[in-house]
Formats: C-alpha cells, structure tokens, sequence
C-alpha cells in the first residue's frame, strides 16, 4: 500500500471509509425503503430493529478485518486483495462482482429515469443518461473527485434522512408510537439481518481506494467498526418513520414515496427525489470506480505509469452503457435477478469466509508491512 497522504485528516482516516461503504450500499432500494420493509418489515417494529443492529454489528466486524487486512497486504483495489487473500482463486470474485456491478448498474439507470419522469416529465431515457454522464464525470476525475461525492453526497443523505424523521414526528408521531407499541412477533428477524448483511457487504472491498488515507492497522480497525454505523444509521431513521404505517407499507412498492405522499411537503419531496438521485450516483460511482481502480493497479504495476483520465473514461463510458442502456434490451437483468441471492451466496463464499478464517489467521501472526501484489 502506498504512503498515505501526508497529513490525512481525522475525516479521511475514521470517517470516509464508512461514508464510502455506506455509499456502495444505499443504492435504489435502501434510499426507497423497499429493502428494509423486504428484509426487515417481516419482523415487526421491535424485531426489524433487532435485524437491523445484528446487520450494522455484522457489518462493522467484517470492515474492520477486510481494512486491516488490505492495510497488511498493501492492497488498494479487490484484485490485488483477493489475489493475497485467495490466490490464483481470485477470479472467482471478480466474475461475480461484475455480475452484481451490471445489474445494480441497469437497476439504478432505470431508477433515475423514473425519477427524472416523475419530477420534470422527462422521457425515461433522459434521467438514466443524466445519471449516467454524472458517474461518467465523477470516475473520470479520480480518487479526489469520488471521494467528494462521498463526502457531500454523505452530509446531504443525512440531513434529508434527519429532516424525514423530524416532518414524520411532527406529522404523525403518535401513529410511530402505537406501531412500536403493537405486538407483534420477531419471526425471521435474525435471518434478515443476515441476509441483508451478507448482500451487501460487499461495499466493504469494493471501498478499498478510500484506505490510501490510513496511518495504522489501529486506523483500519477504528474505521471499520464506525462503518457499520455510519452505513446503518440512515436506515434505522427511514425504518422509524415507515412504523407509522406498519404493516400496510410492506406491501407499498415505494414506501418513500408513499410516506412522502403523507407529509404532503411538496418542497421536501423534491428534496427527497434528489437525495435519492444523489445516492444513485455515489453508488454508481463507488461500484465503477472500483473497477478504475483495478485496472489502475494492473497498469501501475506492469507499466509503472498511472491510469489516464482518457482511459478512467473510456472503461466508465463502455461500462455504463452496457449496464444502462444494454442490458434490459438483451434480457441480462432478468437473467442475473434470477440469481441475485446466489450471487449473496457467492460473495460469502469467496470473500466472507476466506477472510474470517485464512484472513484473520494471518493478521494475528503477521505485522502489517505493506507490500505490492504481484499483477
């Protein structure tokens, strides 16, 4: 791993990592709702929270390890981690990750194009390339560039998040409380937990670029175990808020706009709409500048140069288009959906269990020496 940048800030060391990994998770469902009334709803008010904290915990021990042990291998991109981590195995999550990138990639262009139709008419070809062209901008530009987006896309999501708790107390408080007080049974709520946890904690590696800021494998520890939280504490807001309306909102395919509809706020809903962009984008961005970064350090080992702005562009635009604009027309996201868990499956299989097992062995017997990984 290379030196971190002299004088990296408290921010870049303890907080970006998490902002960075909240950002690969929030994604369309998360930011609507509609992940946590799948996984956590079930569950009840009480028993949803319970899911959620197991989730969060699961999260922050899993980053913990995954950033202490690219700190000690020196890797700053998924390729050269899982190539110390599994060996010549590594390719295993590499065709699984670009699997996952294209469908949350067509997922998340079909989710702005609605937007850009239910706010300003647009056709919905317009929103998704709009989304598209802003990714495009952001990895083109680098490490700074999406860093920042992580950074301010961050500080926006939780003050809309705020604000949403806010307008929802005010607005019908008492129906929040009477849905806390209802019994209702914790059936499942450890299994969604799990599986939330599982499908995605894949932000946790895709993250890895941002980790160029730590000083010490105490940094990496410290910035994995604030990820959980920071990655979880949007949603426990969002979840508070939809109680409200519990249980008839499991069965609202938007539960965000549904409780939009609610407050009545034209001006918040506005507001709610771009953060939901906004958080499509830092997602986007997170998931394509990975695979930047990957290329990146092919390049820089083999070539001794750095990956060209021209070039960021080039696998960005090809990327895009394929998973936006392509992949519906040609049936690749039915075909992948069908696996959606499988490939949750997958990413325990190849990254999860390695790491908890051959990782954590070799953390506990090895300093944390940087070191270049062989392309």
């Amino acid at each position: 791993m290379s030196a971190p940048a002299a004088g990296s800030s408290w921010f870049q060391r303890f907080l970006l990592p998490g902002f960075a990994m909240k950002a690969v998770i929030i994604g369309g469902g998360y930011a609507t709702g509609r992940e946590l009334a799948e996984y956590f709803l079930p569950a009840g008010p009480w028993g949803g929270l319970a899911g959620m904290v197991l989730a969060m915990l699961l999260w922050s021990v899993i980053a913990a390890a995954t950033f202490a042990y690219a700190r000690m291998v020196g890797a700053l991109d998924y390729r050269a981690f899982f190539a110390d981590l599994l060996g010549p195995a590594w390719i295993a999550f590499e065709g699984a990750y670009i699997l996952f990138v294209v469908l949350i990639l067509a997922v998340f262009g079909a989710s702005a194009g609605a937007i850009g139709a239910a706010m300003f008419g647009w056709p919905v070809f317009a929103g998704t390339l709009a989304l598209a062209l802003a990714i495009l901008a952001t990895v083109t530009l680098g490490n700074a560039a999406v860093e920042g987006v992580f950074k301010y896309v961050s500080f926006l999501l939780y003050a809309v998040y705020a604000i949403f708790l806010a307008l929802s107390l005010w607005r019908f408080g008492h129906r929040i409380a009477a849905g806390f007080a209802t019994p209702a049974p914790w059936s499942g709520w450890a299994s969604g937990g799990l599986t939330y946890a599982s499908y995605n904690i894949i932000g946790a590696v895709v993250i890895l670029p941002v980790l160029r800021h730590l000083t010490s494998t105490r940094d990496a520890v410290v910035a994995g175990l604030v990820a959980g939280p920071l990655a979880m504490l949007p949603a426990i807001l969002f979840f508070t808020c939809m109680i409200a309306f519990y249980p008839g909102i499991g069965a609202e395919t938007l539960p965000s706009d549904f409780l939009l509809r609610q407050l009545d706020v034209p001006v918040f809903h506005w507001a709610f709409q771009m953060m939901i962009f906004a958080a499509l984008l830092e997602s986007g961005a997170g998931a394509v500048h990975a695979i930047n970064e990957r290329v990146a350090g092919v390049v820089r080992r083999r070539r001794g140069v750095a990956l060209g702005a021209g070039a960021r562009a080039a696998i960005a635009g090809a990327l895009l288009l394929v998973c936006m604009f392509v992949a519906d027309r040609v049936g690749l996201i039915a075909l992948i959906a069908s696996g959606y868990r499988l490939l949750a499956y997958l990413f325990l299989a190849v990254f999860v269990l390695p790491l908890l097992t051959i990782g954590l062995a070799r953390l506990l017997r090895r300093p944390a020496i940087p070191q270049e990984i062989a392309a």
